[in-house]
């Protein structure tokens, strides 16, 4: 293992990039978040239909769905709006955030309605996804908080906390929180979602140069757990502020 350098942008290898949750940021969602990990923006809306898919229709039991697009000019070059048709990049992010999400409310206990969150990328410097998730999260739980102190949902709706992040080697070595010039050339690209009880929800992993062993495997994933429990401390500093 080549001796470990300051990163670029002046952090640790094993250093988030600066992270804020600015609640309340639209009026008109149930629960709306701004967040910003290092200069990666994403806006995060959360809101509740009282209905559910033709599908679900009479189980007496809700649904969670998201939505992901990313802004025309959120990246240095301007990227056309998806109008005829979604990306397959785009889909793909949209069904893991859905999943990550998912795994936060009991959807037993919200009734036949359904949680709409819509996540936008305004400016993208890596780790869009998992920005997206860990703002859709802060979100959801004021959403339900919401409805909780309206007498519409039990308190146990909300199941423990969901957060992700990105990790990746990079010169021989792993980093925490990939910024974009680090992610474009990393060895290896891994994203890792995880609960606050320790349980995995996803974790997706490419090699984009040589195969990796598993000891790279392993430092990756410590160093997302401890990434994440940071990023856990730091939502529900923003959700009970």
């Amino acid at each position: 293992m080549p001796e470990q350098k300051v990163r670029l942008d002046g952090r640790r290898p094993d250093e988030l990039r600066p992270l804020c949750f600015t609640t309340d940021y639209v009026d008109y969602p149930h629960g709306s978040v701004l967040v910003e990990m290092g200069k990666t923006r994403v806006l995060c809306n959360v809101c509740v239909e009282e209905k559910v898919p033709d599908w679900m229709a009479g189980r007496g039991v809700g649904w969670l769905t998201a939505e992901y697009s990313m802004l025309p000019q959120s990246t240095q070059k301007r990227n056309p709006r998806e109008t005829n048709g979604l990306k397959g990049r785009t889909q793909e992010i949209r069904r893991l955030i859905g999943r990550s999400l998912r795994a936060a409310v009991d959807l037993s206990q919200i009734g036949e309605r359904t949680l709409l969150i819509d996540c936008d990328v305004i400016q993208a410097d890596g780790g869009t996804r998992t920005a997206s998730i860990n703002g859709s999260y802060v979100a959801l739980a004021i959403a339900v908080n919401k409805l909780t102190a309206q007498g519409l949902l039990p308190a146990s709706a909300l199941l423990p906390p969901v957060a992700a992040v990105s990790v990746g080697m990079v010169n021989g070595y792993a980093c925490l929180d990939l910024n974009y010039g680090e992610d474009s050339s990393a060895e290896v690209d891994l994203n890792v979602v995880m609960t606050a009880d320790g349980k995995f929800i996803e974790v997706q992993g490419t090699a984009e140069k040589e195969p990796y062993d598993r000891r790279s495997l392993n430092a990756m994933l410590d160093l997302a757990e401890q990434g994440i429990r940071e990023i856990l401390i730091l939502q529900q500093a923003a959700i009970y502020a």
